[in-house]
């Protein structure tokens, strides 16, 4: 009778989801809470856009590198954002003419929560609708130089992606998405490549 030996764990898995959550904590500043599954407090570091895979395959294709970091969950894609913006996220669909439209557009902010991807380089759950990351964070405490922000807002730079660019590419993919899925009387076909959009 032969055994097999399974691989030596990595300290990420030595104590299951509290390494995971140790190492978005050490490696990224990041707050989370132990799991399963683990959890990513948005509101602090970040807030979170949310929108169909469908729609933010077209967000990614406009913006190109315009993004911070980018994660897929199921039919569900998230962008993070400068914290504070799920506050300015009304007043600037009002200000881009798209309030009023329903949109399949959500914002995670002050006490929400996220499902934390797998870190870069760790093997995936293989689950499916697993949470994974497309456009994975860098390691470091600075992430905010990363996110999209208002240009005014006082996290803002001038060099960083910009929050108002974003916000109007999604809403304009999402109602593209609500449009087709109309036409066609069920949903778009989901067709996303996580290697398409790789770290940027």
């Amino acid at each position: 009778m032969a055994f097999t030996v399974p691989s030596p764990r990595s300290p990420l898995d030595s104590d299951g989801d509290g390494g995971l959550a140790r190492w978005y904590e050490h490696e990224l500043g990041w707050a989370a809470v132990p799991g399963p599954p683990v959890q990513l407090v948005t509101g602090l570091r970040f807030d979170v856009l949310e929108l169909p895979a469908t729609a933010g395959r077209g967000v990614l294709r406009r913006m190109g590198a315009g993004t911070g970091p980018v994660a897929l969950m199921g039919r569900r894609m998230r962008l993070l954002v400068a914290a504070g913006s799920a506050e300015e996220l009304p007043g600037l669909l009002d200000w881009l003419e798209w309030g009023g439209i329903a949109l399949d557009l959500a914002i995670l902010g002050a006490d929400g929560r996220m499902t934390a991807p797998l870190p870069p380089g760790r093997g995936g759950s293989g689950a499916p609708g697993a949470a994974i990351w497309l456009r994975v964070p860098v390691p470091g405490r600075e992430v905010e130089s990363s996110l999209p922000a208002l240009r005014s807002a006082p996290w803002g730079g001038a060099d960083g992606p910009c929050l108002v660019r974003l916000v109007a590419a999604a809403a304009a993919e999402c109602h593209r998405v609500r449009l087709l899925s109309a036409r066609t009387g069920g949903p778009v076909p989901q067709q996303l490549s996580p290697q398409r959009f790789a770290s940027s």
